[in-house]
Parts: structure tokens; C-alpha cells; sequence
């Protein structure tokens, strides 16, 4: 074969920008990106002509300079394209850690945007004309909605327990069970965040039963702590027994010893007043004297990512003033977004209604039938019968390590072809634009409409009318 003859057909990289389809495209992508996208097309043309064996094969490879136009834009539309985009959650799970947690009401996605367009009061105190504080800007509401006495917000509740466990236990040890130990996302374990702080870990009690016998025998000298860590993510049941919050206060205040919960996700609302489990309130912890508590604010509250720590001022006040405060601290955008999420609690009705978080987590079940109905109706008009097209029970999941074993009744249309198999045809919803993301079970691919927003649903239709 005669590679050299057909390497040597390869189109300079300036040759093929002077084409004149080359230069529309120039017109509306970087001139660096399109140099390199052309560049990234000939050697990839180089290294498959040297590596194809067959003369006939060699034949069959278009080396003709206007044919390599369509490959180049492809390529600059994917290095054009956002890492970190949006997509339509169809799996029925409403807290998705994968699929960036909880979703934003209108009134916070507008404070962010006001506030991202323009300056802000961040760190200064408009009233006096001094500089201020920016845990000045959710720390009235945090007391109000909580009885707390003080709050501040960091990046995450991790970094939350590590701010508190340094602030108050570094070198010392700190009382835990050992059936608390939880893991959370990322294979990132309590004990590793102890470690981190300086705060040195002293287990009590069994995986499944821990008494408050346990934590009186470990106090000592060295002790600065008691942690209790709501396993949120997981339950043990069955033969089990755990020392109630106020319990342990109690201990904590014989012996003069600080407490600390870690809720993990918080809640500010009672969910079992709705139909569901009881998940301990942040209110309810902080009515039991505990002196600090810690939550996340993209899970069950419904706001940004962010680290909430409330309890007694002058632990909080030490907190304010460690090291790890300002790495940990928040931006703009967070607070403003934060703060009115926080500001809806203040009345529980309109916060039900209008974080997208809890409508979606008690959204009942002839709503979502009637959502899955329209759907249904929709695809049927765009795909005809191309499509298999159902509706069907079956249940969501609140997910985010938040309920567990809470099943959410639901309504999901259920897809299949002959033309594709459920996990072809889940693949081509994934990779499509905007990415539709399900699950498949039994050959069929399930779009659960609980996660699913009313503006989607033509969306979906119209993706699906693309597939072939």
C-alpha cells in the first residue's frame, strides 16, 4: 500500500481555514479553537490512515478538504459546549447528589441573579457605614427560624463539623457511638473529618446499641466533646437502642461538657405531619439545650450548598474567629440564595408550596397521575406509535442520605420500542439535548414525573420524536 500518497493529500491546516464554509465558522467560534479543532481532525486522519491495513479501506476515507468541515464543527461544538449542564431529572429521585442536589425556588434564583449582576453589602454594614459581617445576613433569620442563639453558614456541612470539631476539640477527645460513624457521599467518613480537625475520636457503645452508661464511663479528663450524628443516610433497625438528644445534654451538663449534633440533612419543617417518617426537626434539636448543631442546606431546606452551624453564641463566636472560618467561608452567591430560601420558612404553607425540594417530596399521588397522563398524552402525539407509551405506578425516593426507607408513591410513563433495546434507548435520552435522565427496568425505560418539571414535558416529547 501506498500510505505516503495519501498522508501526503492531507490538507494544510491554513489551506483548509481559507475555505469558505471555515471562515463562517470562524465568524462565531474562537479562531485558537478552530485552528486546533482542525489540527485535532488531520492527525487523528494521519494516525487512521497509518494504522488501516486494506487498500480498500484506505479508498473509503474522504480526504477532501470541504469534507472535513462538518467533523471540525462537531469537534468546536463539543469543546464549546459547557462541562456543567442542564439536565431533566426523570430517575424519581429528588435530592440527587449526582444531579446537583436540591433545585432552587424562583424567589432564590433571583436574589442570586441580582445579586451575581451587581455589588453588594456583603461585608459591610449599611447603617453605620463600617465594615460588617457576612453571617450577618442569614443569622437573624437562622435565630428566628430555630430559637437558636447564634448561626453562621460555611461550603458544606462537612466542612461544618470539621470548623466545629477544630473550634472546640482540637487535641481533645470527642465522645461518639460507634453506630454513628456514618459515610457520607464520596466515601468520606465522619471519623476522617475527626481526624482532619485534631479532635481525637473515642468510640462508645456497639454498632447497633449504645447506652447512656457508655458515654459516662468514657468521660475524662481529655474529653471536650459529645457528638451525636444523625444517621440520615441509613437506619438500623430491628434489636437497636440509641440515647435520645436530650439525654445526652443532660450529661453534657453534669459534667460541663459541651454537646454537638450533626443532623445532616435538617429539616426546618415536620415532615411526618404530611404522611411521611419523622425526621428529626432542626427546631426539636435545638428545644433540647444541645449547644451546637450542624446541617446541610441542599437537602431537605431546599437552598444552595452550604454548611449551616447554629447554637450557643460563645461556641459559635469561637467559630467565627478560627483559621478554617474564612476557607471555609461562603460566597455572595450562596447567602443571597440561602437567604431567601430561609425567608419563605417564614411561613411553613408558602414554603411547602414554593421550594421546589419539599413540593416535589409531597406531591400527591392523583397529581402526579394526572402529570404522567399529560406526558403520556404528549409523547403519543409527537411519536405516534413508534413507542410502547404507559402509565404506571410505582414509587420515588427522597435520596440525598435523607429518608432512606421512605418510598414516595408515584406516577411514571413507561417507554419501549423494537427498534431499541431499553438500555440503547436510555443511552440516546442521556446523550441527548437537553440530557434526559431515567432508569430501566424490565426492558423498559421509566420516566418518573415526580422529578420531572411542568416546562419539561414538552421537552421530553421533542427529544424523543428525534430518536430513531
Amino acid at each position: 500500500m501506498e500510505k505516503e500518497k495519501y498522508l501526503r493529500q492531507l490538507s494544510p491546516i491554513d489551506e483548509i481555514l481559507e475555505l469558505p464554509a471555515m471562515k463562517d465558522l470562524i465568524l462565531n467560534y474562537p479562531r485558537t479553537v478552530m485552528v486546533n479543532a482542525t489540527r485535532t481532525v488531520i492527525n487523528e486522519l494521519r494516525r487512521t490512515i497509518i494504522a488501516t491495513k486494506k487498500e480498500d479501506e484506505l479508498r473509503s476515507i474522504s480526504l477532501e478538504p470541504d469534507d472535513l468541515v462538518p467533523l471540525i464543527h462537531e469537534l468546536v461544538k463539543e469543546v464549546m459546549s459547557p462541562s456543567l449542564r442542564r439536565v431533566i431529572n426523570a430517575t424519581g429521585v429528588v435530592i440527587h447528589t449526582n444531579l446537583g442536589r436540591s433545585i432552587l425556588a424562583p424567589l432564590a434564583v433571583d436574589a442570586i441573579l441580582s445579586v451575581a449582576s451587581n455589588y453588594s453589602n456583603l461585608e459591610f454594614n449599611l447603617d453605620e457605614g463600617v465594615r460588617g459581617s457576612r453571617h450577618s445576613h442569614v443569622e437573624d433569620l437562622l435565630r428566628s427560624l430555630t430559637g437558636a442563639e447564634a448561626a453562621m453558614i460555611v461550603n458544606n456541612n462537612a466542612g461544618a463539623v470539621l470548623l466545629a470539631l477544630s473550634a472546640i476539640a482540637e487535641g481533645k477527645e470527642v465522645i461518639i457511638s460507634r453506630g454513628q460513624l456514618v459515610e457520607i457521599g464520596g466515601s468520606f467518613r465522619i471519623p476522617d473529618v475527626m481526624c482532619q480537625s485534631g479532635a481525637i475520636l473515642k468510640e462508645v457503645g456497639t454498632t447497633n446499641k449504645t447506652y447512656l452508661e457508655d458515654y459516662q464511663k468514657a468521660i475524662g479528663e481529655e474529653t471536650a466533646l459529645l457528638l451525636k450524628a444523625h444517621t440520615s443516610n441509613f437506619r438500623v433497625v430491628g434489636f437497636s437502642a440509641e440515647v435520645p438528644l436530650q439525654d445526652l445534654v443532660a450529661l453534657g451538663k453534669k459534667h460541663k461538657l459541651p454537646v454537638m449534633e450533626d443532623l445532616g440533612s435538617g429539616v426546618l419543617v415536620d415532615l411526618s405531619k404530611y404522611g411521611l417518617s419523622h425526621e428529626p426537626t432542626v427546631c426539636e434539636s435545638v428545644k433540647t439545650g444541645v449547644d451546637v448543631v450542624t446541617f446541610s442546606g441542599d437537602k431537605l431546606l431546599g437552598a444552595p450548598q452550604a454548611g449551616v452551624i447554629i447554637g450557643k453564641e460563645k461556641l459559635i463566636a469561637v467559630m467565627k474567629k478560627h483559621p478554617l472560618a474564612r476557607a471555609l467561608r461562603v460566597d455572595k452567591l450562596t447567602l443571597a440564595g440561602l437567604e431567601e430560601t430561609l425567608r419563605l420558612y417564614l411561613d411553613p404553607a408558602k414554603a411547602i408550596e414554593e421550594i421546589p425540594t419539599l413540593s416535589m417530596i409531597l406531591a400527591p399521588l392523583p397529581k402526579l397521575k394526572k402529570k404522567a397522563e399529560k406526558l403520556a398524552k404528549k409523547l403519543k402525539e409527537k411519536v405516534g406509535t413508534k413507542y410502547s407509551i404507559e402509565v404506571i405506578e410505582d414509587v420515588s425516593m427522597v435520596g440525598g442520605g435523607a429518608l432512606p426507607l421512605e418510598e414516595l408513591p408515584t406516577a411514571i410513563v413507561a417507554l419501549s420500542t423494537k427498534n431499541l433495546s431499553a438500555s440503547k434507548l436510555e443511552s440516546k435520552l442521556r446523550k441527548s439535548d437537553p440530557p434526559i435522565l431515567g432508569r430501566v427496568r424490565e426492558d423498559k425505560v421509566l420516566l418518573d414525573v415526580r422529578t420531572i418539571q411542568p416546562e419539561e414535558i414538552g421537552e421530553i416529547a421533542g427529544v424523543l420524536a428525534t430518536i430513531s
